[in-house]
């Protein structure tokens, strides 16, 4: 029912036309028993993903994603009841047609920690924020090896010099200004990142959008999104932590690292986000404090500094 999507051309067509993805979805519902159940396509998110009666989530992978829809479903089968946040449960997933994979899961209840942010006074934030420590230091403590074959990306030195040797370009692609790309190649050189003694399952984008809590922001209820995750450096974590949770703030860092158990350097870091799958430092800049200089010394305090 649903059309094969193996290019950029046939997503930017099929993918966003309800149209088009309706009737496939309706259509694998029936197979999975929740035929006639009321679907709600949500808005955000790079995959189709729909709630399915209030108890459920579908989401889609086309084939040029299906890779992602098998890591996903068999990260959150892994990960179930092991972490102090819940995350979703799987009813169900594996292949659909044309290449599609699928991942139906249970809804988590709550709101969208980004969401709900700006209205939470700061000792509902502070809480929070540790207990997001403390569901990262759960999930860093779990051993990743039966996850090995899946997850890259396999050699983490490897992956890290591939990400330094194309990081200008892709600051430069981005559109930031030459006075920071300049900076770049140094500051990379100056920041030895060696292998991680133990490496760690990954989120690698451990947001505020990708976190639940509850109405009254009493406790975080839910994480979700594992289609990106990877298993290295515990450090690459915190890249997503200092930019979408903390946000620059120093005393929420602090507290979000005392509760994970272990500091990291500030340029320590910032190097990870430099070299991050995807990074944008340019929307960094626009979204986040500004350094007391322009230099990116003075960026990896004001971001991921502690106090």
């Amino acid at each position: 029912m649903l059309p094969s999507v193996e290019t950029d051309e046939e997503w930017d067509e099929i993918v966003p036309d309800e149209n088009v993805m309706r009737p496939g979805v309706e259509h694998l519902c029936g197979r999975l028993g929740l035929a006639g159940a009321p679907l709600v396509r949500f808005t955000e998110g790079s995959q189709p993903v729909y709630a399915v009666g209030e108890e459920h989530v579908l989401k889609l992978f086309p084939g040029a994603a299906a890779e992602d829809g098998i890591t996903e479903g068999r990260v959150l089968t892994f990960l179930q009841d092991r972490l102090p946040v819940p995350t979703p449960q799987v009813r169900s997933f594996g292949p659909y047609e044309a290449g599609w994979q699928y991942v139906l899961m249970s809804r988590l209840p709550g709101e969208g920690l980004a969401a709900a942010w700006p209205r939470l006074p700061q000792d509902a934030r502070e809480r929070l924020v540790t207990e997001a420590g403390e569901a990262l230091a759960a999930l860093h403590a779990l051993d990743p090896s039966p996850l090995a074959g899946l997850l890259g990306p396999g050699d983490w030195e490897a992956f890290l010099a591939r990400q330094r040797a194309g990081a200008v370009e892709q600051q430069r692609g981005r559109g930031l200004p030459p006075g920071w790309l300049e900076q770049i190649p140094d500051f990379l050189a100056g920041v030895p990142l060696a292998a991680p003694a133990r490496p760690a399952l990954l989120h690698t984008e451990f947001m505020s959008q990708h976190l639940m809590v509850a109405p009254d922001a009493s406790r975080l209820t839910g994480l979700f999104d594992f289609e990106p995750a990877m298993i290295g450096d515990p450090a690459y974590d915190f890249v997503a932590v200092g930019l979408f949770v903390t946000r620059g703030d120093t005393g929420l860092l602090g507290r979000f690292t005392k509760a994970y158990g272990r500091t990291f350097e500030p340029r320590e870091l910032l190097a990870h986000t430099l070299l991050h799958v995807y990074s944008n430092l340019p929307w960094y800049l626009r979204e986040l404090p500004t350094p007391a200089e322009p230099t990116l010394d003075a960026l990896a305090e004001s971001w991921f500094g502690t106090s």
